[in-house]
C-alpha cells in the first residue's frame, strides 16, 4: 500500500501527540542525547521512554544510532521545533484569552464590601 503525504504527515502529528514525546523532542533541541541521558531528565522508565524514542523514530522525527553501549538520539529536521513553537504560541495565547476572561468575570461579579 503507498502512502500518501497526507498518511505521512498524519504519522508525524500523531507522533507529536503526546507530552513524554514533545518534552523528548525539547530535551533534543540543543544537543543530541542517549536514552540513558533522556531517562532521568525525563523521569521515565526506560521501557516507556524506549516506546516514545521508537515511535518518534518511525514517524521519521528522530534519528538514532549506536556507540558502544550508548544509543544516541537527534532531530532528524529541526523544523519540528516550529511546529512546537507554533502548538506553544497558540497555547499561550488561549491561557492568555482564559486569562482576561476570568478577569472580566471577577471584575463584573465581584461584590464590593
Amino acid at each position: 500500500m503507498k502512502k500518501t503525504k497526507e498518511d505521512m504527515q498524519a504519522e508525524i502529528l500523531s507522533a507529536l501527540c503526546h507530552p513524554n514525546r514533545i518534552k523528548i523532542i525539547k530535551s533534543l533541541r540543543k544537543d543530541i542525547l542517549c536514552n540513558c541521558e533522556l531517562m532521568p531528565l525525563l523521569r521515565l522508565e526506560q521501557s516507556n521512554l524506549s516506546r516514545h524514542l521508537k515511535m518518534l523514530e518511525n514517524a521519521g522525527i528522530l534519528i538514532s544510532w549506536k556507540e558502544g553501549l550508548r544509543v544516541n538520539y537527534k532531530i532528524s529536521d529541526k523544523r519540528i521545533f516550529d511546529l512546537l513553537d507554533i502548538a506553544e504560541r497558540i497555547v499561550s495565547k488561549k491561557i492568555e484569552e482564559f486569562m482576561q476572561i476570568m478577569e472580566n468575570y471577577t471584575e463584573k461579579f465581584m461584590v464590593v464590601r
